[in-house]
């Protein structure tokens, strides 16, 4: 059962905190779960866990494709190996480990992303994900996902825990706004209709649902109604959802906090393709590197705020209007 929270301030806790104690809840129930570390206890929040089940945890260093081939070792041996860095380095970086130790193996690796696209802040362009999900995205077989908030953080991790195969996860580091009540339950794969509405659709993931919220109310007081949705799983696309969306509304807009191209919006494009083309339009990064700068800053340097949200639903609103 899924609830919204009433309000949407920022959580008290920090997303790493979250993860940490919902990675230690699921190894009390599993004696195969294993911690590896590429020098990022303290940046992912990971310590607790070593502390917690030492003889699980292990920090390697600053070596992540070495890693992510002992994850890969560690499940052929019957272990459920959680693999953390930052996500530019759980996906550029070990792109070929990912694809033949884990996935071309068909093994059970966890692989967790920290500091989501812009989120990344001051460590700049080189520490800034913005293509991870869209590389993970090729990878066949491959499970992507981005969770909204801490409760939904929580309800993913045993999950990922109890279903054998290899799984991308990236999310914030620190605190993002509460968007579910306390003891929701999500199921990968699964979409979540955040909001009613006939005019358009808004498709997001990430901190760009928060924003689609706002950018929804922005909208209600022109009078244009907007469906949002939450597509946490990027792979695989709840593809029902995305078709309905777009039946029932007629104009489709995707909100994500990374490239453009091999993530959110291309993958929504392709469904709308093949099945029910729509007017639609896409809100992410455009073929650009990232830069030092706050989280506000960033998200207006790159076009990420419920304003441009706003802007691309009026442009596509428009358009549906004119077929």
């Amino acid at each position: 059962m899924v609830k919204l929270s009433d309000t949407h301030e920022k959580e008290a806790r920090e997303l790493r905190a979250v993860y940490c104690d919902a990675l230690i809840q699921a190894a009390e129930h599993d004696p195969r779960i294993v911690a590896i570390d590429c020098d990022v206890s303290s940046s992912l929040g990971t310590k607790n866990f070593a502390k917690r089940f030492p003889d699980r945890a292990l920090n390697v260093g600053i070596m992540e494709a070495n890693a992510c081939s002992m994850a890969a070792g560690m499940s052929a041996a019957g272990l459920i190996p959680f693999f953390h860095t930052f996500s530019v380095f759980a996906s550029r970086r070990i792109c070929d480990q990912v694809f033949q130790s884990c996935a071309y193996a068909g093994l059970n690796v966890k692989i967790i992303g920290g500091d989501a696209g812009i989120t990344a802040t001051n460590n700049g362009g080189t520490h800034m994900p913005f293509e991870d999900l869209g590389i993970m995205r090729l990878i066949p077989g491959v499970t992507v996902m981005e969770p909204t908030d801490g409760t939904m953080l929580q309800s993913l991790v045993p999950q990922m825990a109890e279903t054998y195969g290899v799984q991308y996860m990236r999310f914030p580091r620190r605190q993002v706004p509460k968007i579910y009540a306390d003891g929701s339950e999500f199921t990968i794969g699964k979409s979540v209709v955040l909001r009613q509405g006939e005019d358009a659709a808004i498709i997001a993931n990430g901190i760009m649902v928060y924003e689609a919220l706002k950018a929804a109310r922005l909208l209600a007081e022109e009078n244009i109604q907007v469906r949002v949705v939450d597509m946490f799983t990027l792979k695989p696309l709840d593809q029902e959802q995305v078709i309905e969306s777009a039946a029932r509304t007629g104009a489709v807009v995707t909100a994500e906090n990374h490239q453009l191209a091999g993530g959110l919006g291309c993958a929504v494009a392709q469904v709308l393709a093949e099945h029910r083309p729509t007017p639609m339009e896409m809100v992410g990064i455009r073929d650009e590197f990232g830069e030092v700068g706050s989280q506000d800053y960033l998200a207006h340097r790159f076009g990420l705020t419920a304003q441009d949200i706003a802007a691309a639903v009026r442009r596509t609103y428009e358009r549906k209007q004119n077929i």
